[in-house]
């Protein structure tokens, strides 16, 4: 996937001019939002959870060496080969290798964010093998050609009217005065093409939202059974996980899985949670024949050591983005990249370097919701602080560095100030007699473009409190 990071802003000025993404995004508060709400609200401890989920990965980031050796041991025992991969070309390329030397034509591919960032579908497709995304979000996207818009919801964006065209286009081999006007009609006619291409895969491929050290398993949790069908139908089974997945226990994973699937969808417990442990044993009927574990860094090594540890506790529920006020407006197109949203905003920067991507950390009004929601508990609000004050000590925001110096100057003196200030507040009111009048002000465009400025009533603040000091009456 080719980054569009650098065009940010006029990605978010388009997105905010498109009333169908406006509709979709408008679902989100009564939707995965309440969702989160009601299941909160069924769980007494689930702050205590948050705090325990936080522990765990905060314990295992420390010791990410030992367990990451640990999970080795034991998915090896079970029969599992693992791969390391230090970037996405080495990813790619091992994954590239085992498909080649096993004359595979066909790949069914789960959803997994990890492929996503590695540009692995592109690669696999240049070579002349065919993949198929199993996720009916993701299978959308790829009819579409389309990328996902929402970690766990990457078709949010997308109207039941589209879809259907969509699927008319693409499946033209049926009947075309079949009934597709409902939801389910959509859903039963996805699953029976993609059930003919299940059985006819040579591999599959799935990413893991953890990888548990002490049995060697991959865990999945989908609410389709697709993961499972990627995962145990074709011959040999790719996990594809970046190294910050792994979890020491089957307990810890128990107390992340319960804050999980609450936080993304509001279930909870998702349809299916599947923990994968090697290929299938002698006298099994169902299973693959072999499967191969490629562990990623891609850069998560140099997170740890550069004060971002904590982003790396993320267990991708998609919680901050359904609640963030500006995904809410601009949807996950906008951000340019794989991740959207605050958790966006934050390992963006850390992937692609702050020059591609210094404009996603202030995307975001620091509202602290991001950080009220996350099940991990991530203080996204100051490492996106964090990746605001690098790029401006960066010689490429001389802009940026000229305007904060302009309003220094004042703010060190502040009898100046004042003067500025009560300039400025008579200058707008004897402008603007009534609320409304601003339709357009210098340097504040984003805003007056979509919303009224309103109006200075009067004296600022600083004269207000002096007058109020000296005991002077207030006029209103």
């Amino acid at each position: 996937m080719t980054p569009h990071t650098r065009a940010f802003k006029s990605n978010a000025r388009t997105a905010l001019a498109d009333p169908q993404l406006a509709k979709a995004l408008a679902g989100l508060p009564g939707g995965l939002v309440a969702q989160r709400a009601a299941a909160k609200a069924r769980v007494p401890e689930f702050e205590q959870l948050r705090d325990a989920a936080r522990e765990i990965r905060d314990h295992t980031l420390a010791h990410l060496d030992l367990y990451l050796e640990g999970f080795v041991a034991k998915a090896e025992t079970a029969g599992s080969r693992v791969h390391w991969a230090a970037d996405a070309a080495e990813a790619r390329a091992i994954i590239a290798r085992l498909a080649q030397e096993r004359g595979a034509r066909l790949i069914a591919k789960g959803k997994s964010m990890v492929s996503e960032e590695i540009a692995l579908n592109q690669h696999l497709e240049s070579l002349g093998i065919g993949v198929f995304e199993s996720d009916l979000g993701e299978y959308l996207l790829q009819l579409r050609g389309e990328t996902p818009s929402h970690i766990i919801a990457p078709a949010i964006h997308l109207s039941q009217d589209q879809v259907e065209a969509d699927f008319r286009h693409h499946h033209a081999h049926l009947d075309p005065k079949r009934n597709l006007e409902t939801p389910e009609a959509l859903v039963a006619e996805a699953r029976a093409v993609l059930r003919e291409r299940f059985l006819a895969a040579d591999i599959g491929i799935t990413g893991a939202n953890f990888l548990v050290a002490e049995t060697g398993s991959a865990v999945i949790v989908t609410n389709e059974g697709n993961g499972d069908l990627s995962a145990q139908l074709p011959k040999t089974h790719i996990v594809l996980a970046a190294i910050d997945k792994v979890v020491p226990t089957l307990s810890d994973l128990a107390t992340l899985l319960r804050v999980l699937a609450r936080s993304a969808t509001g279930q909870d417990m998702t349809a299916y949670t599947s923990l994968l442990t090697g290929p299938k044993a002698p006298g099994d009927r169902d299973g693959p024949e072999e499967c191969h574990i490629v562990i990623v860094d891609n850069g998560r090594t140099e997170m740890l050591k550069s004060g971002l540890r904590e982003a790396l506790r993320c267990i991708r529920c998609g919680a901050c983005l359904n609640h963030c006020p500006i995904y809410n407006a601009i949807g996950g197109h906008a951000y340019g990249w794989v991740y959207s949203g605050p958790i966006g905003a934050v390992l963006t920067p850390a992937f692609l370097g702050t020059e591609e991507a210094h404009d996603l950390p202030s995307a975001s009004t620091f509202c602290g919701k991001c950080e009220e929601v996350c099940p991990v508990k991530i203080p996204l609000t100051r490492l996106m602080r964090g990746w605001r004050e690098k790029w401006l000590a960066s010689p490429a925001a001389r802009r940026e560095r000229s305007l904060v110096a302009i309003w220094a100057f004042f703010a060190k003196r502040p009898r100046l100030y004042h003067i500025a200030a009560r300039l400025g507040v008579a200058a707008l009111g004897a402008l603007g007699r009534t609320r409304g009048a601003f339709h357009w002000l210098p340097f504040a465009g984003g805003w007056t473009s979509r919303r009224d400025f309103p109006a200075p009533q009067g004296r600022t603040f600083q004269q207000l409190w002096t007058e109020h000091q000296r005991g002077v009456p207030d006029e209103h």
